[in-house]
């Protein structure tokens, strides 16, 4: 049987130590602040990249990974004797799911060695983290390309994540507010609590941002009630309130997290700086 190498793509925004622990591959996004695209990876100062953003006259653009990036990340790994499970952000708010899947039909065509596998983890951030270490633990521990899905699997229907943001105006601009639309208008003025589903999906709307912690509190005491034990909390440009959140999550649970993160410029070109995030999995999933 073929080891099963993982791949993820650059939404995930966990830390560099976990991933590379982990044996877990990555195809970066990209982002465009005027004529030229950079890869997102290659993006590693979020305080300048957040304070050109909060000036923008207009939004930066985002990309997909191409087919050939895929396949240049493949190749590699089916060579070396892996068969690979690729997982990405939400289909329905972009193409790299899509883009995986078409360098996977070039590559069945091309070559007889190894089977490859896309699966839309229909989340991101945190959330893909989740289920992309959900994964790569079920490979490590000698599951084959079917145990790696079913283990992803189970991560993503046992996860929930919740977000909170300073405005949707940046939504808005940039096209990914999908079924917050209604909230648009007046809603600009309150604090947003998002989830990221197969799109970005309502949950509440609170007045202010005292409100919002209170809330992110009470999502985590949630995870722990229904035994989603590995937990994690991410922000964008809020260390501070991230900090304070941690703590309050060190209460309700008596562990740490598995990991506090910045998020990246892909995803947050528009949800805007001010972003906190909580969610988890059952910490059996990671292991």
């Amino acid at each position: 049987m073929r080891p099963v190498a993982i791949v993820t793509d650059s939404t995930h925004y966990t830390t560099r130590e976990l991933t590379a622990a982990a044996g877990i591959n990555e195809v970066s996004l990209y982002v465009s602040e005027g004529a030229e695209a950079q890869r997102e990876s290659e993006i590693t100062d979020y305080d300048a990249f957040y304070a050109r953003l909060r000036r923008a006259a207009e939004l930066p653009t985002t990309s997909q990974p191409s087919i050939g990036d895929f396949v240049a990340a493949y190749e590699p790994l089916l060579a070396a004797g892996n068969d690979i499970v690729s997982i990405h952000l939400a289909g329905g708010i972009s193409g790299t799911v899509g883009a995986a899947a078409q360098a996977k039909a070039l590559l069945d065509e091309r070559r007889s060695d190894g089977r490859i596998e896309v699966l839309d983890a229909e989340t991101a951030c945190g959330g893909l983290g989740c289920v992309v270490l959900a994964a790569a633990a079920a490979a490590r521990s000698g599951g084959d390309v079917d145990a790696v899905l079913e283990r992803a699997r189970e991560a993503r229907r046992a996860l929930a994540i919740w977000f909170c943001i300073d405005t949707l105006e940046y939504l808005q601009r940039g096209g990914r507010v999908g079924r917050a639309q209604a909230w648009l208008g007046g809603a600009l003025k309150i604090k947003p609590i998002l989830s990221l589903e197969a799109e970005i999906t309502p949950v509440e709307r609170v007045r202010t941002e005292g409100r919002a912690f209170e809330r992110m509190v009470d999502y985590l005491r949630m995870r722990r009630d229904d035994g989603a034990d590995g937990w994690v909390i991410q922000h964008i440009q809020s260390p501070e309130r991230a900090a304070a959140l941690v703590e309050r999550g060190r209460e309700l649970f008596g562990s740490e997290p598995m990991w506090v993160s910045e998020v990246g410029p892909v995803i947050g070109t528009y949800t805007g700086p001010g972003l906190l995030g909580v969610g988890g999995v059952p910490a059996r999933l990671l292991r």
